[in-house]
């Protein structure tokens, strides 16, 4: 009888001196059924988004084959005036310097070629008669050279329409608005291999 009343005591000590788990397991399991419901809500936010967002890439191709397609596909209609009308700007300017660059083409040519020029790119115009030809060739020069890069703009402009239309598409979808906040949580939790440990974790909700 005595010795049953030992193992009885020393069973009774073993689950004294035995740490108890099951607090922290219970937080474990507590812990992963909040992380599989965020997750499934994250899944459904982002199903939303896609079918509310248009894809990245689409845009990307839309807004190369007609500028302003992007914006449009991004609800920034109002940027659309605007691509435009930074397009005509530059065309007009571009055909301006054009215009100018072959009057002063013609009229050096027939300068340098005098009596017998052949009138290759036409008659010399009324406001250049009589003009030094050094003068002629330097302002030849400075307009064809404005007229290119010109061209160069125009497509800089076309670039810059492109990225623009491809990067909204991408922050579109970002929550930047004055709702937003951040809780920290430090708690106990199970480590790898089953060993206690403390969890630390920020969440973002809106206020």
């Amino acid at each position: 009888m005595a010795f049953l009343i030992q193992i009885g005591d020393l069973a009774a000590q073993y689950n004294i001196i035995e740490p108890d788990y099951s607090l922290l397991q219970n937080r474990y399991y507590q812990d992963y059924q909040l992380s599989h419901q965020l997750r499934s809500y994250q899944e459904d936010e982002t199903e939303t988004q896609r079918n509310e967002y248009p894809s990245p890439k689409s845009v990307l191709f839309k807004s190369m084959i007609i500028p302003g397609w992007g914006q449009i596909e991004n609800r920034q209609i109002w940027k659309v005036p605007i691509v435009y009308g930074l397009f005509a700007g530059v065309g007009v300017y571009t055909s301006h310097l054009n215009s100018q660059y072959q009057d002063y083409r013609a009229a050096y040519y027939n300068a340098v070629q005098g009596a017998d020029s052949d009138l290759k790119f036409g008659a010399t115009p009324d406001y250049l008669q009589n003009v030094n030809t050094n003068q002629l060739q330097n302002n030849r020069n400075t307009l064809r050279n404005q007229r290119d890069f010109m061209f160069v703009v125009m497509g800089l402009a076309y670039g810059l329409n492109i990225l623009d239309a491809y990067v909204y598409a991408h922050m579109r979808s970002f929550d930047v608005s004055d709702d937003l906040s951040a809780r920290t949580k430090v708690e106990p939790g199970i480590l790898e291999y089953g060993s206690p440990g403390i969890r630390v974790s920020v969440t973002l909700f809106s206020k």
